[in-house]
């Protein structure tokens, strides 16, 4: 079960347009992928609601090479992850992963806060230091940060569901939304969700992220930095096809 709770004085973000809006209207063809159009995509985003978690997985994994390869923001990124925002309450979201028993829901949060990462103002300023005037209002890069308002409204609902896997990923997710200006206003209450990320995850990327957040936003996280500069740079919640089969 999820909770939409509000926020005196913070303005409400725009909807995303419907995920099956932007599937028909969407012009895949004429759209910039790793590896050329995206005439493919359609075909592919559809298979995210296949009933079978495996099925799920391995196209969002494919979805993510095709429009997040080398950690790279292509134009079918933009519809991609409107799309893929969309289905968050879609109830093939709530089917299991394969020998973890966590919705698919988490790992759909988790691809996005991935991706957003590639975009967060951490990597635009590195970005930036190399290349200046890497981030311009004409680059496909710019109109994926643009859609952080409308993002976390899809996102925001899960900060408070009942699973733990899906709350953690909500939560980095809109962290990295948060720092577009406009949605500084719930920086208050998610630095208290970043706090329990820190508390109680073992994942080091999602603390990173939490740790960050708190850094940027002018609060002083416990501890040091979980990951150290020199550690392989890794978005939040990385997730792949890992988990398709059972340990060794």
């Amino acid at each position: 079960m999820t909770h939409l709770r509000s926020h005196a004085g913070v303005p409400r973000e725009p909807d995303l347009p419907p995920y099956e809006v932007v599937l028909a209207e969407t012009d895949w063809g004429s759209l910039q992928t790793a590896f050329g159009s995206g005439e493919e995509l359609p075909k592919v985003l559809t298979q995210l609601l296949e009933p079978d978690p495996k099925v799920q997985v391995t196209t969002l994994w494919e979805l993510g090479e095709l429009v997040g390869h080398q950690n790279t923001i292509y134009e079918a990124t933009v519809p991609a992850v409107m799309y893929v925002a969309g289905i968050l309450t879609h109830p093939a979201a709530m089917t299991r992963r394969p020998y973890r028993d966590t919705p698919i829901r988490a790992t759909l949060l988790g691809w996005l806060a991935s991706t957003l990462h590639d975009a967060s103002d951490e990597i635009v300023a590195r970005n930036e230091e190399y290349y200046p005037g890497f981030i311009t209002r004409s680059t496909t890069v710019a109109a994926f940060r643009d859609l952080r308002p409308m993002l976390y409204r899809a996102v925001a609902p899960f900060l408070y569901d009942s699973h733990e896997d899906v709350r953690e990923a909500a939560v980095v997710a809109a962290l990295l939304l948060a720092e577009h200006p406009a949605l500084a206003g719930h920086r208050a209450h998610l630095a208290v969700h970043a706090r329990s990320i820190l508390d109680t995850s073992s994942n080091d990327p999602n603390r990173r992220a939490a740790w960050g957040a708190l850094t940027a936003w002018g609060h002083n996280p416990p501890g040091p930095e979980p990951l150290s500069e020199e550690a392989e740079d890794r978005g939040p919640y990385s997730d792949g096809r890992g988990d398709l089969e059972p340990p060794f």
